[in-house]
Order: structure tokens, then sequence, then C-alpha cells
């Protein structure tokens, strides 16, 4: 399926009668003319609840033998949460290593949930393993148009609230949130600068669109990004005509960036959440006085790791 405007367009009115906008604020304490965009406050405490919610809507839920699918946590509870509102069976299949916030958001919903593997790569490869085996319908967190689409209204409530935004800053993993959200700025202001924003752990997107081959490293502040994209994948493409440029933050700089978000801004957020702001903060974007909007990804983070941060 060729991702387009009009998808973009349609899950919008068709997450309205679940999903309310999220706030957009204004950062003064992070340069002039910055704006977080609170995706912590959505519906699971992440923008992953749009892109679930839009693809199992799409579903002919008469033809579903049950919903199956991978996700290092904020995926996972999002698939829940929409199979709860529909009526449909779930599984989650997440890494050993998966925030128990997360796992326990998932159960919440009602989802079966099965911690597999040491790596998102990894619980994937069984999470499609049990698609084919037991006839269930895989929900991609990223390679899937109807998920690329349902993140996408991010970017359709950026421009109605900030028309004059110049530039969006968007955490980075698997490239469903930036594919989207990048077509639908780009769709309607061709010249707003869409940037991907990496933890240096977590660097697949920067990989892809500047040919670069670092690793992966499994244990991050930002295990939300965490995981290869897809040979395949729709984002591949898709990224590569509407991103601009993506650029790395290292573990230090996410833990302050969570650490500012608290202490300054009141949100708790995650490490995957925040990297919008460490790149900020250390200069990998400069704030140079353009209208930019940051995507705040998440707030789904362990009591433990919070707690090791603000040590």
């Amino acid at each position: 399926m060729t991702l387009q405007f009009l998808d973009v367009w349609q899950a919008r009115r068709r997450l309205s009668a679940y999903l309310s906008s999220t706030p957009l604020e204004a950062a003064p304490g992070l340069g002039q003319a910055i704006w977080l965009k609170l995706e912590n406050l959505n519906r699971t405490r992440s923008f992953k609840a749009r892109g679930a919610l839009n693809a199992l809507l799409s579903l002919d839920a008469r033809a579903v033998k049950g919903i199956v699918t991978a996700s290092s946590g904020n995926h996972a509870q999002g698939v829940a949460f929409a199979a709860s509102r529909l009526g449909l069976a779930a599984r989650v299949i997440v890494p050993r290593h998966t925030p128990q916030r997360k796992v326990e958001g998932v159960r919440r919903y009602g989802a079966e949930v099965l911690l597999f593997g040491a790596t998102y790569d990894e619980a994937e490869a069984e999470a499609r393993r049990q698609e084919k085996a037991e006839g269930l319908t895989f929900i991609s967190p990223y390679n899937d148009a109807r998920v690329v689409a349902g993140g996408g209204t991010v970017g359709l409530e950026i421009l109605d609230d900030l028309p004059i935004v110049r530039r969006v800053l968007v955490p980075a993993g698997g490239g469903g949130l930036i594919s989207g959200i990048g077509l639908a700025l780009k769709s309607v202001q061709p010249d707003i600068e869409v940037i991907g924003v990496c933890s240096v752990a977590t660097p697949a997107l920067y990989n892809l669109i500047h040919g670069a081959s670092y690793p992966q490293v499994w244990d991050t502040l930002a295990e939300a990004l965490s995981g290869d994209i897809e040979a395949g994948s729709i984002t591949i493409p898709l990224a590569r005509q509407v991103v601009d440029r993506v650029v790395l933050v290292p573990e230090e700089t996410i833990a302050e960036a969570i650490r500012w978000l608290l202490f300054q801004a009141g949100w708790v957020v995650e490490g995957g959440g925040a990297v919008g702001v460490a790149a900020l903060m250390n200069d990998a974007v400069a704030a140079d006085g353009r209208a930019t909007a940051v995507v705040i990804s998440g707030g789904n983070v362990d009591e433990t790791t919070l707690r090791s941060v603000l040590a």
C-alpha cells in the first residue's frame, strides 16, 4: 500500500471518536520559539495509541482470528488498548527487558503478554512465527501503512496549533512516527524541516538516512527506539522522502533531558520520548529562532529507571 496524505486525513477522522488532540506547550527554557507536542498525555501515555487504533479500526473484524504484535512496550499498550475498545483478542510479545510499567499497562487492557528474547528483533521474529503458525493478524509497530497514517495525525495537530511551524523534531526508531508526521507536514508545507532524533544506542534511522553503520546497543534509556528497521519496510522509502536529516544524542544527555522535563516543565517522560529535547540541549540541533515543535513521544518510564536518572 502506498501511503498518501489522504490516508492521514482519514485516520484523523477515524480516530476522532476515540482520541483527543494532545497539547502543544511553549518551552521557553529550551530557546526562543520552541514548543513541546505532549504525546505523553495521550491514551496509554504514548503516541502509539494512534497507529494501533487506526490499524485495528481499518480491519474487517469478522475476518480476524486474533491480533499479534511485537513491541518494546509502547506499541504493545497501544494495540492492547485498541483491541480492548474493539472487542478483539490480542497477544503481545515483548523483550524480557521491557519496563515493568509497560508490561503492566498491556495486561491492564486485557491483552495476553509473552516475554520473549533479549531484544526487540528477537521478539518480532517470534511474533512473525506465531502469525504464520496460528493464522493471526500481525500489527507492526511501524511497517504498516495504517499505523504510519495514525502517527501522522500528530503532524496535522501541530499544523492546527502552530501554523508558523518551520521545523519539527521527532524521536525515531523504526521510522513509523516520523514518516507519518513528515508526510502530513510536507504535504501542506513542503519547506518544513523534519528532523529525526535517535540515541547513539538506537541508530537505525540515522544509519538508513546517512549511510552509517553504528551498532544497536540494547542497554539504553531510549529502549522504546531500539531495533533495526525490517527489510522492505514501507518506512524506508517514505523516510528517505520526508526526513531532512537525523541526529544522534548520547545517554547522558537523554538523562539530562528527562530531568529537565520533570523539574522545569513538570512532565514525566521516558528516554525515547525525551531525545528531541536532548538534541536541543547538546546543540545537535541549534535553537535558531525558527518556530520548532518537539514531539514528546511517550511518558512510560519505570520507577527504578526514573530514580536512577534523578539520582
